[in-house]
């Protein structure tokens, strides 16, 4: 895959090793070199914030399905409604502590497109060009959403509404905001941050941070 890169104007964040926030508080809920930002959500994005009405978005399922699928805002609304309560950790050293995200389990959509058993892997991409990659075990029993409320309100657009990607078990670069699909394949193909140094997986307990942890 050619190496992925964004428009210069888009990059808002560059992480490095000396990039660790708040000194940490002793916590056992808390992943090795992480903080709680408490009430604090920090911003920070690849990219700038897009003007996208739930009108105009999309969700898209294809590659090695066998029924590749596009949802629209209301379509992906008549799916079960499913919510997310605990935690969330990012890579720059901060973790939140029990928010709530609701929308739809990623499992409702996939049940619907229906992988092939060839298919072990998947890269998200979002409306604004950004793409991640994660392993399609990742993404399924539960452990994934299509998210656009946070707090029984709509997803605020500066943490990727209408609607993104939350994957809360894995560092939250991998919850792609501003979500426009998945293509689903049969080998892992690294992401924007993956292909800046970032880790494959991305795991907070294990501090899967960057390439080579």
């Amino acid at each position: 895959m050619r190496k992925q890169s964004l428009p210069s104007r888009w990059i808002h964040m560059n992480v490095t090793r000396g990039f660790t926030g708040r000194a940490r508080v002793d916590n056992a809920g808390l992943p090795p070199g992480q903080y709680d930002a408490g009430d604090d959500w920090p911003v920070l994005s690849a990219e700038v914030t897009p003007e996208l009405a739930p009108a105009d978005w999309t969700f898209r399922i294809d590659g090695l399905v066998e029924r590749p699928h596009t949802w629209d805002w209301e379509q992906a609304h008549a799916l079960p409604a499913s919510a997310y309560e605990g935690d969330i950790h990012c890579v720059t050293s901060w973790s939140k502590f029990g928010v709530r995200f609701g929308g739809v389990s990623l499992d409702a959509f996939l049940n619907m497109v229906r992988p092939h058993v060839s298919a072990t892997h998947a890269v998200a991409y979002s409306h604004t060009g950004y793409t991640t990659n994660l392993p399609l075990a990742d993404l399924t029993g539960g452990r994934a959403w299509i998210a656009w409320e946070y707090d029984g309100q709509p997803l605020a657009p500066e943490h990727g509404g209408p609607a993104r990607l939350l994957v809360p078990h894995l560092y939250f670069w991998k919850s792609a905001k501003w979500i426009a699909g998945l293509t689903l394949l049969d080998h892992d193909e690294p992401g924007f941050w993956e292909q800046n140094g970032y880790h494959a997986r991305g795991n907070p307990w294990q501090e899967q941070r960057y390439s080579g942890d």
